[in-house]
C-alpha cells in the first residue's frame, strides 16, 4: 500500500447519473452541487469551464479539468454567453426536473432535440452532447465524487481549486474506453462507467502530480525515493505495527540516521511524526465509522494498547479528544 492508494481509496464514483442530451448553442449548464472533487472531460467538440470566483478555462476535446468544491462551476459554449444558465446537480437528471430524456445509460437514438424546448444539461456524473466551440457535437462527462472522512481529505488538501490534464496522455485510453461504452445501452453498463470514471480520476491525478514544473505534496514525490518510498509503504500497509525508526531503518536496508535524514529531507518531518499523523487520520474516521466501538477498541486498532496514550496523541494532533470528536463528527 502506498500514500496515494491510500489517500484515493475512498473517493469513489457510485451509482452516479448519466444521461445524453443534444443541445444547440448558446448554453449553459450550471454544476450547483458543489461536490468536493468533480471530473470534467470532453470526448469531442469545446466549450468553457467557468469556476466561481476563478477565470474561465478551455475545455478541448480529450482534455481534462478538475474542479475542487465547495464552489461551483459552470459548462458553457463561450464565455459571455448569452444563455441562461441551466442549474444541473443531482435531482436534475429527471425529465420533470428539466432533464432531457436523462436516465442510466447515455444512447441518444440519434434524435435531436437540441432546438426543443427541453434544451437542458446533465447532473452529476452526468454527460452533455452540443455544439461546442469550433462547432461539431460536443460531448462532455462529468463525474461528481463524494469525498467522506479524514483521509481522502488530506488528497483534497493537496489539491488547487482547479487543475487541467492536456490531451494526449495516461488517460487517452480510458477516454476511448468511456467513448464507446457511452455509445450504447448494456446490461452492467452503470457499474462500467462508474469504475472508468474512477480509472480516469486517478491517471488525471497522477499526470497532473508528475507534470514538468509542477509542484506535487512531499508524500508524492517521496514515493519515488528507494529509501523513504519503501518506508512510506511500510507505514501504510502495517500502520499499527509497534514501529521505532530502528526497526524502520533495519527493513529498509539503511542506517537509522540515514533513514531520518532522508525522511524528514523528503517528507518534511520525522518517520514517527509521519506515522502518528496517518494514525490519527485513520483513528478520525474509524471514531466515525465504527459507532459501536469503544476509545480503547479504536486505540488498538490503531497501535496504541493504551487508550490514555491514545487520546492524548489524538488531541495533540488533531486539538480535540477522541470522545468529542466523534460526538461533533456524527451530530446530525
Amino acid at each position: 500500500m502506498d500514500a496515494f492508494s491510500d489517500l484515493i481509496r475512498g473517493v469513489r464514483a457510485h451509482g452516479s447519473l448519466f444521461g445524453s442530451s443534444t443541445l444547440s448553442p448558446p448554453w449553459a449548464l450550471h454544476f450547483v452541487d458543489g461536490a468536493p472533487l468533480t471530473l470534467c472531460t470532453v470526448l469531442t467538440g469545446a466549450g468553457w469551464i467557468v469556476p466561481e470566483h476563478r477565470p474561465p478555462e478551455p475545455l478541448r476535446a480529450r482534455e481534462t479539468i478538475v474542479v475542487r468544491g465547495p464552489g461551483t462551476f459552470t459548462f458553457v459554449d463561450e464565455v459571455g454567453t448569452r444563455a441562461e444558465p441551466i442549474a444541473c446537480g443531482e435531482h436534475c437528471a429527471t425529465p420533470e426536473q428539466g432533464g432531457t430524456r436523462h436516465r442510466r445509460g447515455w444512447h441518444d437514438d440519434g434524435v435531436d432535440v437540441g432546438n426543443g424546448d427541453d434544451d437542458r444539461g446533465g447532473a452529476d456524473g452526468g454527460g452533455v452532447a452540443g455544439e461546442g466551440a469550433g462547432g461539431g457535437a460536443t460531448t462532455l462527462i462529468v463525474g461528481a465524487y463524494p469525498v467522506r472522512g479524514e483521509i481522502s481529505r488530506r488528497l483534497l488538501d493537496a489539491l488547487p481549486v482547479v487543475l487541467r490534464v492536456d490531451a494526449g496522455g495516461t488517460a487517452d485510453p480510458v477516454l476511448d474506453h468511456l467513448a464507446a461504452e457511452v455509445a450504447v445501452d448494456t446490461p452492467g453498463q452503470q457499474v462500467v462507467l462508474d469504475r472508468l470514471l474512477d480509472w480516469m480520476l486517478v491517471c488525471t491525478l497522477r499526470e497532473w502530480f508528475d507534470r514538468p514544473g509542477g509542484e506535487p505534496p512531499a508524500w508524492w514525490a517521496a514515493q519515488r525515493d528507494p529509501v523513504v518510498g519503501h518506508a512510506l509503504r511500510l507505514l501504510h500497509a502495517e500502520p499499527a505495527a509497534p514501529w521505532t525508526v530502528a526497526a524502520l531503518a533495519e527493513r529498509t536496508g539503511v542506517s537509522r540516521s540515514t533513514l531520518a535524514k532522508r525522511f524528514v529531507d523528503l517528507v518534511g518531518e520525522p518517520p514517527l511524526t509521519y506515522l502518528t499523523r496517518w494514525r490519527m487520520t485513520l483513528a478520525a474516521d474509524l471514531l466515525v465509522e465504527r459507532e459501536a466501538a469503544t476509545v480503547a477498541d479504536i486505540a488498538r486498532t490503531v497501535g496504541y494498547s493504551d487508550p490514555f496514550g491514545f487520546s492524548a496523541a489524538f488531541k495533540r494532533v488533531r486539538g480535540i479528544n477522541p470522545s468529542d470528536f466523534r460526538r461533533t463528527a456524527t451530530a446530525p
